[in-house]
């Protein structure tokens, strides 16, 4: 599904030239759920703009479903990214004035046709992170994990093959994360590829593999041995009574 290859990213100012991202080659196959992990300045969220579409590198070429990212105009890349991405971010980047279900639905207004059954889409993206009983509410109306549950929601509502996640339960208590977590375990067993960001090795182990960055350069990427179980995790936080023992 991703290819890249010999992937570099200079940023350029007067005479001074730093190279962010230096010869990075890897593929990823359809249905994996793989961990971009490395310190901060490693070039982590710079290799999540590139593979997000959301910038271009300096040299390399970067294939998704066949097509060179690197040739493609502003237009294609914006198409491409409403149709194949959805876009998880550690801010969840919701409207304060706006409901759940009208937050889920933002990415259809610049899609090619606004669909007739939007709301029932909506609906559906909400009830399949666990909100179905809170799509009137507005953010501030919610807790941290909700409002990151909307976000998930709205990366889901044009059915992408891709989810890509920045740093997701950063601004999460361990709970309100071991959901978000969960959910994100749930739609990798539904065959969607899952690319994470995050600086925590424990994060890290809920994917199948880990490629590590250092420097702008790949240090390791090797497969999780024992992937942590996200769900078995939440069954753990929750008090005894709750679980009727």
């Amino acid at each position: 599904m991703i290819e890249l290859q010999d992937i570099e990213k200079t940023y350029t100012s007067g005479e001074v030239v730093t190279r962010v991202l230096k010869d990075i080659s890897f593929d990823i196959q359809p249905g994996e759920y793989v961990a971009i992990m490395g310190a901060s300045g490693t070039g982590k969220s710079t290799l999540m703009n590139i593979l997000g579409c959301l910038d271009k590198p300096t040299a390399g070429h970067y294939r998704l479903d066949g097509t060179d990212m690197v040739n493609l105009d502003d237009e294609g890349l914006s198409h491409l990214r409403n149709h194949k991405i959805g876009f998880v971010f550690q801010q969840f980047h919701l409207l304060q004035r706006t409901t759940a279900l009208k937050n889920t639905l933002l990415p259809l207004i610049y899609a090619d046709h606004y669909p007739e059954d939007a709301e029932e889409l909506g609906e559906h993206a909400l009830a399949m992170v666990g909100l179905s009983d809170r799509i009137d509410y507005r953010p501030n109306q919610l807790s941290g994990g909700q409002q990151q549950r909307v976000a998930i929601a709205r990366a889901l509502i044009t059915n992408p093959s891709i989810i890509l996640a920045d740093e997701p339960t950063g601004n999460l208590d361990t709970r309100s994360g071991t959901e978000v977590m969960a959910i994100f375990q749930r739609l990798h067993q539904d065959g969607r590829t899952i690319i994470m960001v995050t600086h925590d090795r424990e994060l890290a182990e809920h994917a199948q593999r880990v490629i590590v960055l250092d420097d702008g350069q790949i240090a390791e990427d090797h497969a999780v041995s024992q992937r942590r179980d996200a769900e078995a995790e939440l069954a753990a936080l929750v008090p005894a009574e709750e679980n009727g023992s």
